[in-house]
């Protein structure tokens, strides 16, 4: 009797290739959150340096040079992490994984979510001049 409940306890192999492969995802989304997160901040800086070298007339570059280089590399890492998240979503719903209520919203989809609005935000004050940029 006491084996019989030892070896209810323990998952099957599907199991743990199911959280396994959900598991890789989640690294994979992280991965993309990390590029993403790069390619917004280094948009917004390199906008905000090359502003600031072209208003002390030490660069001469076209005027709307650092904007639409900023712009042009927020909106790669805005739309790349969008993508990256239908994809996860997508690969759960594969998975019969998504109708648990954990898989819904891990912390990583939570978090591109949040970077994503982020970068929304950062590039339409860019795009619209307005905010505190």
């Amino acid at each position: 009797m006491g084996q019989a409940a030892t070896l209810q306890t323990v998952p099957n192999s599907t199991d743990l290739a199911f959280e396994r492969t959900r598991m890789a995802a989640e690294r994979t989304l992280i991965a993309w959150i990390r590029t993403a997160l790069s390619m917004i901040s280094f948009g917004f800086t390199i906008y905000k340096f090359l502003q600031a070298m072209q208003g002390s007339q030490k660069l001469s570059i076209r005027p709307n040079g650092p904007r639409n280089l900023g712009l042009t590399l927020i909106a790669l890492g805005t739309i790349g992490l969008i993508v990256a998240c239908v994809q996860h979503r997508s690969l759960l719903k594969q998975l019969h994984y998504s109708s648990s209520v954990g898989a819904r919203w891990s912390l990583a989809m939570m978090v591109a979510v949040a970077i994503s609005l982020l970068g929304t935000l950062a590039f339409a004050g860019i795009a619209l001049r307005m905010g505190p940029y």
